[in-house]
């Protein structure tokens, strides 16, 4: 587990760290988020179980109840909106919904 600089972690977030997981400075993991690094292969006959790394990128933020999937990179600054489903990398600087999880605007930044 790498977790940066003022980086976020609410109440009732889990990060099921098989591989590591990291958490860039300044990101936000919302309450309840699902950070999963594990999994099985389904095709194999036995089942076996696999881990892969998560990323998740300065300045992001996983919102409430939302699920991370193994081997996802959540780019910087992206948002990936509330219990959406993120089972491919999140570009970053985009906000992010959806089951799957899909782009639908950029973040902006106000000054």
């Amino acid at each position: 587990m790498i977790i940066e600089d003022e980086a976020g972690i609410a109440d009732d977030v889990n990060l099921y760290s098989m591989a590591t997981i990291k958490i860039g400075r300044r990101a936000v993991i919302s309450q309840g988020a699902h950070l999963c690094a594990g999994t099985h292969d389904y095709e194999d006959p036995a089942f076996r179980l696999y881990a892969e790394p998560i990323v998740v990128e300065a300045e992001a933020w996983v919102c409430a109840d939302a699920f991370v999937g193994p081997g996802v990179k959540v780019g910087e600054g992206a948002v990936v909106g509330a219990r959406s489903v993120a089972l491919k990398d999140v570009p970053e600087w985009m906000v992010c919904v959806g089951n799957p999880c899909k782009p639908v605007k950029k973040r902006v930044l106000r000054n």
